[in-house]
């Protein structure tokens, strides 16, 4: 009898403790979204949805391209992946099969997307593949395609737009339904089929590339991170190259080699969504390249080396949490021409060069002076210990190899073609040698100028600033 009253008086104060400690290992609910306290865990989800165009549209990428398309290779799509940390605060990544994101068409996501979900900005990281086999989007590339276009055409890129903006909040909708807890583990792999196409010739690259002695830097690593269930079933996996998609460029709709690479990886782990970020490849191409069977192969390598990472090496598991940074830093352009050359250059025997100058003569006469310097988007992400830096624009690999250098002894990731694709980004040694990516491309973005001699400077300094920022106190869950 004494002792079952030891145990009715003991037993209340063990279930007690068993419930208080439930309290710290599980999330308790804020305005319906988890938050979860000290000794919690991550939670992540991830969803996609198809943006293939529903009837034929113009295709971005090629200015040579004189019709719309004819049937697709393979879908396009939107990608999302969300993350939560143990602490509550929660990101979401977009990938995308697409050319490039404007400003106005990544705002309009952006609003929506706080608007529907509460994110703030900073809380949100774009990225597009560069997929040259992908429809218009917005304006972005203006000047390369405008003098070719008819109302009707502009409607459809117009329609398309809207309908992405809603693509996009409902692939987001769909990850944080499947937000589950999670183990993130992350690893890095190697593919060699970029070349720098600053340096090589294309048509000498199969010979170079035998001889081992093809040119210029490239940036080869490929990071991955692998998102597994409770189990250890894998849900999703992110994963990144520097390198242009440019394989295709044939009238049908298709994600060119990363496409194939996520398919790839898709086929291999069945369940798991595949999302593929792009990096600093602004002047790497996939060499030799042109034909259906290249992209395919180029992707299988890509995905290979994914599976390797997951397969041969050991993955370290993430641990800590998320904070993030974002900015639009001034990034001023060279010296603007005035009204008379732009006059002059509208009767230009390039019709690239006529475009934007009857572009920017619009503008100078309809009384909006032209920019002298563009609100440039710089991001950067904590994840746990990998620090993950996203640009905007067409980046040069010069970036990569610098931050990454200067950076060392921290994992860090750079991904070009980030929250904005408005242009080019040479690095002060592309600007000075010139050519195509060091002010040439300007023309089809429509822009006035190549960009001022500080261009690295002011981008390089404020992803310092910004990683500097994250080691900082840690930010505050987000509702």
């Amino acid at each position: 009898m004494r002792l079952s009253k030891q145990i009715c008086f003991v037993l209340p104060l063990w279930i007690c403790a068993l419930c208080t400690w439930g309290m710290i290992v599980d999330p308790m609910s804020v305005d319906g979204q988890d938050v979860a306290v000290e000794g919690g865990f991550w939670k992540a989800g991830a969803a996609k949805v198809c943006i293939t165009p529903e009837e034929p549209m113009w295709m971005s990428g090629y200015g040579s391209r004189d019709k719309p398309s004819e049937g697709k290779l393979t879908d396009l799509w939107v990608k999302a992946l969300v993350l939560q940390d143990p602490q509550g605060r929660e990101g979401v990544l977009l990938t995308m099969d697409l050319v490039g994101v404007d400003r106005v068409t990544a705002k309009r996501m952006c609003d929506r997307l706080q608007q529907d979900f509460g994110y703030e900005r900073q809380q949100i990281l774009l990225n597009t593949s560069h997929t040259h086999t992908g429809p218009v989007v917005g304006r972005n590339l203006g000047a390369m395609l405008n003098w070719r276009l008819q109302e009707s055409d502009l409607k459809k890129i117009d329609d398309y737009a809207d309908r992405l903006v809603n693509q996009v909040v409902e692939v987001v909708g769909e990850a944080r339904r499947n937000k589950e807890k999670a183990i993130l583990s992350w690893g890095s792999g190697n593919a060699t089929f970029a070349v720098n196409r600053r340096t090589n010739v294309e048509a000498t690259v199969p010979e170079s590339r035998t001889a081992e002695a093809l040119k210029g830097p490239c940036d080869h690593d490929v990071p991955v991170l692998a998102v597994r269930d409770e189990k250890g079933n894998l849900r999703s996996l992110l994963f990144g190259y520097a390198c242009h998609s440019t394989v295709l460029s044939s009238y049908q709709w298709s994600g060119d080699y990363p496409g194939f690479a996520q398919m790839e990886i898709e086929s291999l782990h069945p369940g798991c969504v595949a999302l593929f970020w792009a990096g600093c490849g602004a002047d790497q191409n996939p060499l030799p390249r042109r034909t259906e069977a290249h992209a395919r192969h180029y992707g299988r390598r890509l995905a290979d080396a994914v599976d390797s990472v997951l397969l041969t090496s050991k993955m370290k598991e993430l641990k800590g949490e998320l904070a993030f940074q974002y900015s639009e830093i001034d990034l001023p352009f060279d010296t603007i021409p005035g009204r008379e050359s732009w006059l002059n250059e509208t009767a230009s025997k390039d019709p690239f060069v006529a475009s934007r100058a009857k572009m920017l003569l619009k503008e100078i006469d309809e009384g909006r002076p032209l920019p002298t310097k563009y609100p440039y988007p710089v991001s950067a992400w904590k994840i746990g210990e990998i620090q993950w830096v996203a640009l905007g624009g067409e980046v040069v690999v010069d970036f990569a190899l610098r931050i990454k250098t200067e950076q060392r002894g921290k994992r860090t990731w750079v991904a070009g073609y980030s929250n904005d694709v408005m242009a080019y980004i040479p690095s002060r040694r592309v600007l000075t040698e010139g050519g195509y990516e060091g002010g040439g491309a300007m023309v089809y973005y429509g822009l006035p100028a190549p960009w001022g001699a500080d261009v690295e400077e002011r981008i390089v300094s404020e992803v310092t600033r910004q990683l500097r920022s994250l080691e900082g106190p840690s930010t505050p869950p987000s509702r």
